[in-house]
């Protein structure tokens, strides 16, 4: 943002000077300050009334009406006895004039000491200038907080990736951008949270700290209770509770919360990251489908304004019907195998040594037929696809189709190449569970961190009776990339994992 100040800012006679004398110069000016019984940081609160969004929406109505504003300091124009500066709050920019003969000689005088950056109360009333800008003109000025370091340059700005996301807080006020990134973000969630009121579901909460950190094929992180003296894990899923509320029959709930993945870091993965899932009694995969498509669809309508959206400068049409597609017909599309002919584990095994798709040796038919959809298929799923009927072996959870060898009912939405959720119809069989998890705990014994582990309160619950039901996740942080156009998920987390400046 600019330091266009030309009085009184050592930041523009030396713009080379080390940021350390600059500090100095600003806290000789705060000494200033304090000596006279003026410390800024004395002050507890402000009489702000509006906000600048609001001033230019209902100008007719406020034009001559006197206003307080406050925000900060971020150009600074200056005419003699009569200055412009630039007055950003959480909304946006604020023109202000302020003139000598309107605030006082001392007060001006003062005023004119100050610098960008400074935090300020405005009192004045609403006017338009003579080249038809909607200002304030200043009757009263007021510096609230005093800034001790100068903001980045106005021409180079904050481009620095690294201290961008590290320095969020220096972000927010230089790159107007980023701050409606995460106003969107906000209202996101807010509007997932209306469509599914709408549909009489209950938000609920559950337990971060987990015995047992199941639902998702990924490795925990792992911590210890003191008071108890247990290791406990954080979760990684939220599933395996919000199944045991469906069986105490609450038939409709979802949570949206953080979960932890001790993973890497790319452009699409944070170790920790916002999930929402939700649990349905007595629908199946393909109302979570309908689901699904109907909350994206309104999203998008809400957020951006139309169904039809650019991302990444491709055209992402969610007004058509999505189509949908099995993992199998999308392999044998794109990749050219026909999984329905593979008979055993080995003969998937040998084509997959024919087109070069790396396994591990636990792997099975399921496993490959996994691997070869993501190394041919997941790129091409650009306009919203349903992909359907994933193999048993990569779906603990999830209910056999039937009629089908080794599928169950799951699907996953890929939008740009990305995986947007995961869906099930939920496996409410006990014994079958069972199975299931001693399957996972023998691929955990040959090496796979990644597998999940029995719970046997789980299966207790299951024993009990879950009804039919329908169950999904998705992935909040991408959502919000593919509705503000982001290109990298450390755009849409305020503050994303770094690695500590100290290695």
């Amino acid at each position: 943002m600019a330091e266009e100040k030309i009085i009184n800012a050592p930041e523009e006679t030396a713009p080379e000077q080390d940021i350390n004398e600059l500090k100095k110069i600003r806290l000789e000016k705060l000494a200033a300050l304090q000596e006279k019984g003026c410390d800024p940081f004395q002050i507890t609160k402000a009489e702000q009334t509006i906000h600048s969004a609001e001033i230019n929406e209902r100008f007719e109505e406020l034009e001559n009406q006197d206003v307080c504003i406050c925000g900060r300091i971020k150009t600074w124009r200056d005419m003699g006895k009569a200055n412009f500066i630039d007055v950003y709050d959480r909304d946006g920019r604020m023109q202000v004039y302020v003139r000598r003969d309107d605030i006082g000689e001392e007060a001006f005088d003062e005023f004119k000491k100050w610098d960008i950056g400074d935090i300020v109360e405005v009192k004045g009333f609403v006017f338009r200038t003579r080249r038809g800008e909607i200002s304030v003109h200043c009757k009263e000025i007021r510096l609230l907080t005093k800034s001790l370091l100068p903001l980045p340059e106005k021409y180079h700005g904050l481009t620095n990736v690294d201290t961008r996301y590290r320095q969020r807080y220096l972000d927010l006020i230089v790159n107007p951008e980023v701050m409606d990134t995460f106003k969107k973000r906000s209202q996101i969630i807010k509007e997932i949270r209306n469509f599914l009121d709408g549909r009489d579901f209950i938000e609920v909460e559950t337990p971060m700290l987990v015995s047992n950190a199941g639902g998702a094929a990924a490795r925990p992180f792992e911590t210890h209770y003191n008071a108890l003296d247990e290791d406990v894990k954080l979760r990684i899923s939220l599933e395996l509770y919000l199944k045991r509320l469906i069986v105490g029959g609450m038939e409709r709930v979802y949570e949206i919360g953080r979960v932890f993945r001790n993973e890497g870091v790319d452009t699409r993965h944070n170790p920790e990251f916002t999930l929402m899932e939700l649990y349905q009694a007595y629908t199946d995969y393909e109302g979570m489908m309908e689901l699904t498509e109907s909350m994206f669809r309104y999203l998008a309508n809400k957020v951006v304004g139309s169904a039809v959206l650019s991302y990444n400068g491709t055209v992402i049409d969610m007004e058509k019907p999505f189509k949908r597609i099995t993992m199998t017909d999308a392999i044998k599309e794109y990749a050219g195998v026909d999984f329905t002919t593979v008979k055993t584990d080995e003969e998937a095994q040998a084509i997959a040594k024919e087109h070069h798709v790396e396994f591990e040796k636990h792997h099975k038919k399921g496993d490959i037929m996994n691997l070869f959809f993501e190394e041919f298929c997941e790129e091409k799923m650009i306009q919203p696809t349903f992909v359907c009927d994933h193999p048993i072996e990569v779906s603990p959870l999830t209910k056999k189709k039937p009629g089908s060898n080794g599928l169950v009912e799951r699907f996953e939405l890929y939008i740009y190449g990305r995986e947007m959720c995961n869906a099930y119809s939920e496996l409410n069989d006990p014994i079958d569970q069972r199975e299931r998890f001693a399957a996972q705990e023998e691929l955990f014994a040959k090496g796979d961190e990644e597998a999940n582990h029995t719970d046997e309160d789980f299966l207790t619950a299951l024993e009990y009776g879950m009804p039919p039901t329908g169950g999904i996740g998705y992935g909040i942080d991408r959502l919000v990339m593919l509705l503000t156009d982001s290109q990298a998920i450390r755009d849409v987390l305020l503050f994303p994992t770094m690695k500590s400046q100290d290695k």
